[in-house]
């Protein structure tokens, strides 16, 4: 074999394998990517928007909010506490007509009262308190982060009442006997429109 065949197959062997290692890279990065987005959905579709498309940056990000709060585990909250959450929602609820920011703002802080129980970080801004539910109540999040803007906000009373609709499938989640799927599997409810806070 003359010197320069042997050259041309080196070069198109390792064109190959350049060629090769980058298919199996973007395939990783998409296989990864779809597993987040099955993972957090609505969730991962807010912050592939956030990035302007970007879902490599989208994906970097559910991946630091994995490995910070993927350990947390859910503490199990007694009967005798479910039920008093739950009798404190519906009373909040009950006061909502006659006034609706103020029951808005109770129920955040019962929200919060609640996620701390269930053992996710109190402390700390916001935001890192709903990354750490994203990682286990995903499809419940964003109700959350709704109720808590119209907390600090001076919203209609629809706004307000939307806000403490879209909360409540968190507070459902977190209030469930059993902690373990977490919810990031169960189907959402559809509201509809012109119903009632529940």
């Amino acid at each position: 074999m003359s010197r320069s065949v042997i050259i041309i197959g080196a070069l198109v062997a390792t064109t190959l394998v350049a060629v090769m290692a980058v298919l199996l890279a973007t395939l990783g990065h998409h296989r990864i990517g779809r597993g987040l987005k099955r993972r957090f959905g609505p969730e991962y579709e807010r912050l592939v928007t956030r990035h302007e498309g970007d879902t490599k940056a989208a994906d970097r990000e559910l991946g630091e909010r994995l490995k910070r709060h993927g350990s947390v585990r859910e503490r199990p909250l007694s009967s005798a506490s479910r039920e008093q959450y739950a009798a404190q929602w519906a009373g909040i609820q009950k006061r909502f007509v006659d006034s609706p920011q103020e029951s808005v703002a109770e129920a955040d802080a019962l929200l919060a009262r609640l996620t701390s129980d269930r053992g996710f970080p109190a402390d700390g801004p916001f935001e890192e308190q709903l990354a750490a539910l994203s990682v286990h109540h995903a499809q419940h999040v964003d109700g959350y982060r709704g109720l808590h803007g119209a907390a600090r906000g001076r919203g209609s009373t629809e706004e307000n009442r939307r806000a403490m609709t879209g909360a409540r499938d968190l507070f459902d989640a977190l209030v469930a006997q059993r902690p373990a799927d977490s919810g990031r599997h169960r189907p959402q409810r559809h509201h509809a429109e012109g119903s009632s806070t529940r």
